[in-house]
């Protein structure tokens, strides 16, 4: 197969690399992909977000099979319009992406599903939604209902916090289409955790839970970033919840979706609270999380291909699903100034070094090209990656690759695992 990888992150880096170990591939085509994909397949100067170019893409270069990294291309309908020009392509359709697309059609779609959230309203006007946020005199969450590019959530733990977080998607428009309506929901306590499964439309099969790190500095201190680092599997939910975890928040929503005739394939992700009274839906993603993708794809011990082809086939089975019995870790190593304005081009050296160990893997994330050298062209750069027989070990690889690689100002959060570690010394 001649494969196309749409996107330009770590997690489009990491489907790559895997893809292309396949002896069922011959080629991996990126579109606009990194300096990592660069290096794997080919890199094509096409957006991820311009569907009919994608499309003339895969006819041109005779592609076979699509695979989609980020949500945007999604929600625009990219599966619809490939398939419809005879090409294959793994994911939801634009309904289904909805799911991620719209925090409210989520909302709606957990109701209708009876999966277990936080208790919410949908708002238009803000005037009213200032009126029901001081009416519950509590901390809530403000969700820009589209895609806002990770910076539409505001986690209000005092009633001023969130006017402003209204007034801004509202009154301002700071989100632009993706903020004209807004979900008022109640703040949820516990610890987080990523739960993601295969879809083919009727059967879900899991993956091993992850836990994401989304504050930009230790201790989840600092702003809300599109992630800092990821380890699977997460002690926070273990192994042996699983099957009823996917009972609770992925069955219910493969049932809602078939049932109104748009059977969701591809991947659905969780991303729950584990509260004191069981798992919360927080929001569905329709994709990969980034940089969960890079954990997971590195503990995957079955070719990535079959399992894609099947999700679209309506054939999965739990079998051909097979994991590395390791714990995998992500550190994300970031520009100086993220997740603000941040500069670009700066070399970056000790890849190379970073990857003499086996257990290690450098997904490239916000990289280029540049002569016979890689830069930065990004706020996340890179997810540094490694495998150990334990949480720990892992973490130790990880870092210790992490300290041979270097870009100007280069920073990274120092305690990606901990709360997995705490959790299982218990």
């Amino acid at each position: 197969m001649r494969i196309l990888v749409v996107g330009s992150g770590g997690r489009e880096h990491a489907l790559a690399r895997t893809l292309v170990k396949s002896p069922d591939v011959s080629a991996v085509l990126a579109a606009p992909g990194n300096g990592g994909t660069a290096a794997v397949g080919e890199n094509v100067p096409v957006a991820d977000t311009d569907v009919p170019g994608l499309v003339a893409l895969a006819k041109d270069r005779g592609v076979d099979f699509v695979v989609t990294g980020p949500e945007a291309p999604l929600v625009a309908g990219v599966r619809e319009a490939m398939e419809s020009a005879g090409v294959a392509c793994f994911g939801p359709d634009a309904y289904a992406a909805g799911l991620e697309g719209s925090k409210a059609f989520a909302k709606e779609v957990m109701a209708a599903a009876g999966v277990p959230t936080a208790a919410y309203e949908t708002f238009t006007d803000a005037k009213a939604a200032r009126a029901y946020i001081e009416g519950l005199g509590k901390p809530v969450v403000v969700k820009a209902d589209g895609l806002a590019a990770g910076k539409g959530v505001t986690v209000a733990h005092d009633p001023a916090e969130a006017l402003a977080a209204v007034d801004e998607a509202l009154v301002k428009g700071v989100f632009g289409q993706a903020g004209a309506k807004v979900v008022v929901e109640e703040l949820l306590v516990g610890e987080e955790a990523s739960f993601l499964a295969f879809c083919d439309g009727k059967t879900a099969v899991p993956m091993t839970a992850c836990q994401d790190h989304k504050a930009v500095f230790d201790g989840d201190r600092g702003p809300n970033t599109g992630g800092m680092g990821a380890y699977c599997p997460a002690p926070v939910l273990p192994a042996k919840d699983y099957a009823a975890t996917c009972e609770l928040v992925i069955d219910p929503i493969l049932r809602e979706m078939e049932k109104r005739g748009h059977p969701f394939t591809g991947i659905l992700y969780a991303g729950l609270m584990m509260t004191e009274a069981g798992p919360k839906v927080l929001e569905y993603n329709v994709r990969f999380g980034d940089p969960e993708c890079q954990p997971l794809l590195t503990r995957l011990d079955s070719p990535l291909p079959p399992i894609l082809a099947a999700c679209r086939a309506g054939t999965l089975t739990p079998d051909l699903v097979r994991w590395s019995p390791r714990s995998a870790l992500c550190v994300v190593m970031a520009a100086p100034g993220y997740p603000g304005s941040y500069p670009k081009g700066m070399a970056i050296t000790g890849i190379e070094a970073a990857e003499a160990d086996p257990a290690v893997t450098v997904y490239q994330a916000g990289t280029r090209r540049e002569g016979s050298g890689i830069v930065t062209s990004g706020g996340r750069v890179l997810g540094v990656t490694a495998l150990g027989d334990s949480l720990a070990t892992a973490k130790d690889a990880a870092y210790a690759a992490c300290a041979k690689i270097d870009f100007r100002g280069a920073f990274y959060r120092r305690d990606i695992g901990d709360k997995g570690l705490k959790r299982e010394e218990r």
